[in-house]
């Protein structure tokens, strides 16, 4: 035939042939309804053939789509069966998760995660949200950490922290300014920002609220200029910029600088769970369990 199908076209499929409708197998896929269309679609498209008839109860399947049913359902089983049998090689001395990690997480997020796996060995690597989608993709992550939600069917992701951003400001002008501050008596200073090429999304999120209330976001940062906390501390305390940071930064504060709430709270932070949605590895799920209990239940995980 020449087709190369690819295993999260087949689960696509098997999906929503056993679910009835797009719309139903969408919701368990934990994908849009236009992007699962999409990949039957291209799955229908490689192959020459109608696989599925739409119609407005749901989908019914063509001949042809009953043959590659029971055809797809035993790769499947195979694939599945491949995936556990290569899983039982690192069972008895523990697998190994590949975490990326941003900048600031609250403190106790991955302790109290990675306590649900005590015989997972992490290897944790620090990337930009861009960075850790790329490595995602390459293979070279398991599960990523990021401030903005990947776009396409190839990768799973959940909401697991919500965080009201503050500022950090020097503290004589912290204390001139009051608590909670407004965004508004920011204006005239710098914002210490990170580079845009990190994280797109929250970057240009950032820069629309700042402008919103009348802020100059200034120049943007050169991509090779990384954010790192050993920079935005001086840049502060010295009066004349201010940086954005969580309740619970996980970094000591000198006695000239303050951590203080913006009003009305105008920026949250958002940070995903991100991993391959082809992955069945049973530490990743877990993994992402634990993280979605903690923003359920605070710390008690």
């Amino acid at each position: 035939m020449g087709a190369l199908m690819e295993i999260r076209e087949l689960r696509a499929f098997v999906a929503v042939v056993e679910a009835g409708a797009m719309s139903k197998a969408a919701r368990q896929l934990h994908l849009s309804q236009p992007a699962l269309s999409q990949t039957i679609t291209a799955l229908e498209r490689r192959l020459g053939v109608r696989l599925l008839v739409r119609t407005s109860t749901g989908v019914q399947v063509t001949d042809a789509g009953t043959t590659l049913l029971g055809e797809a359902r035993a790769v499947l089983a195979r694939h599945d069966q491949a995936l556990a049998a290569m899983a039982r090689h690192t069972a008895a001395g523990g697998g190994v998760l590949r975490v990326g990690v941003p900048l600031e997480l609250p403190p106790d997020l991955l302790p109290a995660a990675l306590a649900r796996l005590p015989d997972t060995r992490v290897q944790a690597r620090h990337l930009s949200s861009v960075a850790q989608v790329a490595a995602l993709r390459a293979g070279e992550l398991d599960v990523g950490l990021v401030r903005e939600r990947p776009a396409g069917p190839d990768l799973d992701a959940v909401l697991v922290v919500t965080e009201d951003v503050g500022v950090l400001l020097a503290a004589d002008l912290a204390e001139k300014l009051g608590s909670p501050v407004r965004l508004e008596d920011l204006a005239g200073l710098e914002w210490f920002a990170f580079p845009r090429a990190g994280s797109p999304a929250w970057y240009d999120e950032l820069a629309a609220i700042l402008r919103s209330h009348g802020l100059d976001v200034g120049p943007e940062v050169p991509e090779e200029q990384r954010l790192i906390v050993e920079l935005k501390i001086p840049a502060v305390s010295a009066g004349g910029a201010y940086a954005f940071a969580p309740p619970e930064w996980p970094y000591p504060l000198p006695d000239t600088v303050r951590w203080v709430p913006l009003a009305g709270n105008p920026i949250v932070r958002r940070t995903w769970a991100v991993w391959p949605a082809t992955s069945r590895r049973r530490d990743v799920a877990e993994f992402v369990a634990a993280l979605e209990d903690h923003r359920r239940n605070g710390s008690e995980v």
